[in-house]
């Protein structure tokens, strides 16, 4: 049971649902809405759910990934994590990394081979790992926009703002970690530029981000109701990273809220 329990917390399975969830937001906003239902394409929930699934997978191998090469710095930073307290070998983590990304492969190539980059090669380079996650975040909009057709103008907004708020995330975690990481030798963002000037980045991030949020109401036809939805999000991230600079822990948490929060004001304005 140890062991079971031990694997599955290797997947981060918040996380992994989280994106699930993402991935089909990005379907919702993308398609056409019929008398008859969500999608035009009668097909198009089957190839949603099919990338759902796969986003979920990547996403749990990828996170299983993650603990295999971080398991020294966890020792240190995360001692309650399955690998440092003996709940599983990494070599069962590996294998266990291996199935989900078998079975998800077919259906996400590009995302895998990135996040496997990410977690072997980016991740201790200062602010490369962060973009690489920040684009994966975003991706899972396009991932479930693409599947089903449709008007994609809004998903690609949608990703943005998901990429930049993921990429200031990010940034906000590694200035959590930063113990951990200088013991292990990463030049992570703020160890290389210092943790105030990382976090200003991460604010800057943001800032576009939200700035650009109107765009669907000026371009694609959202109505005053996703504008006045999209605005809570925006001041929650907004006053999230602001924390950041005080409480990483608390910012990058809240953050995360914010990113949830603007998914659902862009289903509002797909469907009022």
């Amino acid at each position: 049971m140890e062991r079971a329990r031990g694997l599955i917390e290797l997947t981060r399975p918040g996380n992994a649902l989280t994106s699930g969830l993402l991935t089909a937001i990005g379907a919702l906003v993308a398609g056409t809405a019929t008398t008859a239902g969500l999608f035009v394409d009668a097909s198009a929930p089957v190839r949603a759910a099919a990338a759902v699934l796969a986003t979920m997978l990547a996403v749990g191998a990828g996170n299983a990934i993650n603990d295999y090469f971080d398991r020294e710095i966890d020792a240190i930073n995360q001692p309650g994590r399955p690998i440092p307290r003996g709940a599983v070998t990494p070599s069962e983590t590996l294998a266990f990394a291996a199935v989900q990304f078998g079975v998800a492969v077919a259906i996400a190539v590009v995302n895998l081979v990135a996040l496997v980059a990410y977690t072997k090669l980016f991740k201790g380079l200062p602010g490369v790992g962060n973009v690489v996650v920040g684009g994966l975040g975003g991706s899972t909009f396009l991932f479930g926009g693409t599947a089903v057709g449709g008007e994609v103008g809004p998903v690609v907004v949608l990703a943005a703002l998901a990429a930049l708020a993921t990429f200031a995330r990010e940034i906000i975690k590694d200035v959590e970690d930063i113990d951990g990481d200088r013991e292990k030798g990463l030049n992570t963002l703020p160890i290389a530029i210092g943790e105030r000037r990382a976090l200003q980045v991460a604010m800057a991030a943001l800032l576009v981000g939200i700035a650009g949020s109107p765009l669907p109401y000026l371009l694609s036809g959202f109505g005053v109701a996703y504008l006045v939805a999209v605005a809570v999000p925006d001041l929650l991230m907004l006053t999230a990273g602001y924390w950041g600079f005080t409480d990483p822990t608390r910012g990058q948490l809240w953050l995360k809220y914010g990113q949830l929060l603007a998914a659902g004001a862009f289903i509002l304005g797909r469907f009022t």
